[in-house]
């Protein structure tokens, strides 16, 4: 009997990026063609490469020498195909479709965050054979324990809290941290944890700024000569302004006592990811590939009490993973005097 024709795959990196792309990318490659002997090419920017047939063919030596390496080599974008176009404009679905068809492609490697296993799941509903792997700085993929992109975010997140330390207790001000988290606080309460943060906001509990005052106070009542604040840039604040410029405008106002705001912005997203992330990302890319291997498609991979698993696609979109206000790790750092805006009912 002949050998079956080997499988032919496609990658992609959408949306955001994020340290452990390019380990990933190492992942489902070298696991692709040095365990499962397939052929597998590389989309440029994201869907925008599925679109307009744009790839490279990747080989085992092009993965060579990325696994520590920021952003992804594939280059990424925040194409929608789905989303809503003019009249006229191309059907972008329908191509994709027809560039999966004429390139002999047996499966699709979407790795993205929220947004992208959405798109991927209507594209496994368009008859394409598609695995998710998770990624983003805020953790919020619904479906997996942990992210990779997170924990790299947080060390860099943590790093900038300790040096804010210093200038503080020299100051004695108040030290405002922005850090990334639209809608789910993971970095700042992990950051704001492993930092010292004296208080943490994020979007998932209500504050008061009374009470953030309040809390200000006491500290400088028991001879604590400054605080530091982390804030996550989802919570509510206006919109003209940063969360970080408008909790500090307010507490310098109700307080008077000296306050300074820091925004990491896309500092976060930038550099090499750490070591749990090159180890994490590599783990999700092999075990697509296994999927792939095992024809489980319409999956997303992911993490659970430390063990591999994958969860349908369908299950994922349009989901997020947030913080619960019980969570264990809150309830912990209220036990050790850390605040998070709602003691207080102040107004």
């Amino acid at each position: 009997m002949s050998n079956p024709k080997p499988k032919r795959i496609g990658i992609l990196t959408a949306g955001g990026d994020c340290p452990g792309l390019n380990a990933a990318i190492r992942g489902v490659g070298k696991t692709a063609i040095v365990d499962y002997g397939m052929d597998v090419i590389g989309f440029t920017a994201g869907y925008t490469g599925l679109i307009e047939k744009d790839f490279v063919e990747l080989k085992e030596s092009h993965l060579s020498g990325i696994l520590t390496l920021g952003g992804t080599i594939l280059g990424t974008s925040r194409e929608k195909p789905y989303k809503f176009v003019k009249e006229g404009d191309s059907d972008k679905p329908a191509l994709i479709k027809q560039n999966y068809q004429d390139l002999g492609l047996d499966a699709v490697v979407c790795i993205g965050g929220n947004g992208t296993m959405k798109t991927a799941h209507r594209l496994q509903q368009e008859g394409l054979n598609v695995v998710g792997i998770p990624k983003t700085i805020d953790n919020d993929v619904w479906g997996t324990d942990v992210t990779f992109g997170f924990d790299s975010a947080v060390h860099i997140a943590t790093e900038a809290i300790d040096r804010l330390h210093t200038t503080a207790n020299s100051h004695q001000r108040v030290m405002i941290i922005e850090v990334m988290g639209h809608h789910a606080g993971w970095i700042a309460l992990y950051a704001g944890m492993a930092g010292g943060g004296d208080i943490v906001l994020i979007p998932e509990v209500e504050y008061n700024i009374r009470s953030i005052c309040k809390k200000i106070e006491e500290r400088y009542e028991s001879k604590k000569p400054y605080s530091i604040v982390v804030v996550a840039e989802g919570i509510n604040h206006p919109k003209k302004v940063s969360a970080a410029a408008h909790i500090g405008e307010a507490i310098q106002t109700y307080t008077g006592i000296e306050t300074r705001e820091t925004v990491l912005g896309y500092v976060q997203r930038g550099g090499s990811p750490t070591p749990m992330d090159r180890i994490l990302a590599t783990r999700y890319g092999a075990y697509a590939a296994q999927c792939i291997a095992e024809e489980n498609y319409g999956t997303m991979v992911a993490i659970r009490n430390n063990f591999l698993t994958t969860v349908p696609l369908e299950e994922v979109g349009g989901k997020l993973s947030l913080v619960e206000p019980e969570n264990p790790l809150i309830q912990k750092a209220r036990k050790m005097g850390m605040a998070f805006g709602d003691e207080y009912d102040l107004m």
